[in-house]
């Protein structure tokens, strides 16, 4: 074994009260900072999916109708005018099918969903609700939004004069699966429609508000007979949908609206979460950087008299040097071995106890490899890197002078 191992492992052994405190303190900082990550990672991963249960990761739509100023005048004059932004009516995109086909070969998007949708009412005996109107061809709706997991009774085959409906809507309208129902559009259009299926998203409004139905349903209620309101996507990456959707712009000349833009406040609100949590680490590393480094500096002067002999009988500065980074290396190893478990441990814990109503947990916190790897990097780093200053100064020692004062 080389001599800068032995003696490392020996002052690590005869400091034992020392090496056992600076240890439990590293594992606790480990312990934080992994479980810190997990639940910030988990409490993003959740939120993140409850809003995309119930919006795609990108919709495009056609441009906005505007209105056209008034022509400036032959002679010269100007003609001062205020210029209303026009209402905004059900309207098809413009070949669709071949924006359709555009946009499936892009690598970013996995899948497409041509959407109808439109205002409408539903109507059952005296009980009418104003309800928004989806359109869709049922496989592809079904790969943007989780809706089939998410049945509660029946099944999601919007399909004929069949239709799928929200929880809340269906106790609003007092139907249940087998029901008739008839949905009415603003232009007067109405048809009766079986319930085929009671789905619950997760979000209330939702549920009170969507009624589906087939495509070819849609366009005759909504007189948009060929067209479709809106092209539904999602993409490999969530946090590149901004990007993919200016890309989907630029490409299409259609307006690409990503779900990062229609919830802004909640990606400033995770990002805040993020921030907290990289501010709490940091102190932490220095906490336990800060100890390590106290502990070696004691170690240095406690030992200073063996290791004058050590370097008075020939060992180099460089050995010296390297028996106080292997103690900080050999501190941080096991700290980050303990402190992961620990902090794994606290993980599961919190995760049993913050429950959601049907028994999942509220935040899927794991510890998963990564996330231990780079705990353990950090705390091995630090370590090192404590002991550093500590190593150094043992190796100028003087030999004479440490024999002589210890």
């Amino acid at each position: 074994m080389p001599i800068s191992w032995f003696l490392a492992l020996r002052f690590f052994r005869e400091g034992r009260m020392q090496s056992v405190l600076i240890v439990v303190g590293v594992s606790v900082g480990v312990a934080v900072m992994v479980f810190l990550s997990a639940l910030i990672d988990g409490l993003q991963t959740s939120l993140v999916r409850q809003t995309l249960g119930t919006q795609a990761h990108i919709v495009v739509r056609p441009p906005d109708e505007v209105a056209r100023p008034m022509l400036t005048p032959d002679d010269g004059s100007r003609v001062a005018v205020h210029v209303e932004r026009s209402a905004q009516r059900v309207r098809s995109i413009d070949g669709w099918q071949r924006a359709l086909r555009t946009l499936a070969t892009m690598p970013e998007i996995t899948d497409a969903s041509p959407t109808v949708s439109g205002p409408a009412v539903a109507l059952r005996g005296n009980a009418s609700k104003a309800v928004m109107l989806q359109g869709v061809e049922p496989d592809r709706f079904a790969r943007i939004y989780p809706i089939r997991e998410r049945m509660v009774q029946g099944t999601f085959a919007p399909v004929g004069t069949t239709c799928v409906i929200g929880r809340e809507l269906a106790q609003d309208l007092g139907v249940s699966l087998g029901d008739k129902l008839r949905l009415a559009s603003v232009g007067g259009v109405s048809d009766v429609y079986t319930i085929g299926g009671i789905f619950d998203l997760g979000n209330r409004e939702v549920n009170r508000r969507w009624v589906v139905v087939s495509t070819r349903s849609a366009q005759t209620l909504l007189d948009l007979v060929g067209g479709v309101s809106s092209i539904d996507l999602r993409v490999r990456e969530i946090f590149s949908a901004e990007a993919t959707a200016a890309a989907v712009t630029a490409r299409t000349g259609l307006v690409a609206e990503s779900w990062m833009q229609t919830n802004a406040q909640l990606l400033v609100a995770l990002r805040s979460q993020a921030s907290s949590s990289g501010m709490i680490q940091f102190f932490v590393i220095l906490a336990v950087a800060m100890g390590i480094a106290s502990v070696l500096v004691v170690s240095v002067v406690q030992k200073g008299k063996e290791i004058g002999i050590l370097r008075a009988m020939g060992t180099s500065r460089r050995s010296v040097l390297a028996v106080f980074l292997i103690q900080g290396a050999m501190v941080g190893l096991i700290g980050s071995v303990l402190g992961t478990a620990f902090g794994a441990g606290l993980g599961a814990l919190f995760a049993g106890l913050v429950r959601n109503a049907d028994g999942t947990p509220t935040f899927p916190i794991v510890v998963g490899l990564p996330l231990v790897a780079r705990s353990a990097a950090i705390a091995l780093g630090t370590g090192v890197l404590s002991a550093a200053l500590p190593a150094r100064a043992a190796s100028k020692l003087d030999p004479a002078v440490a024999i002589r004062n210890g």
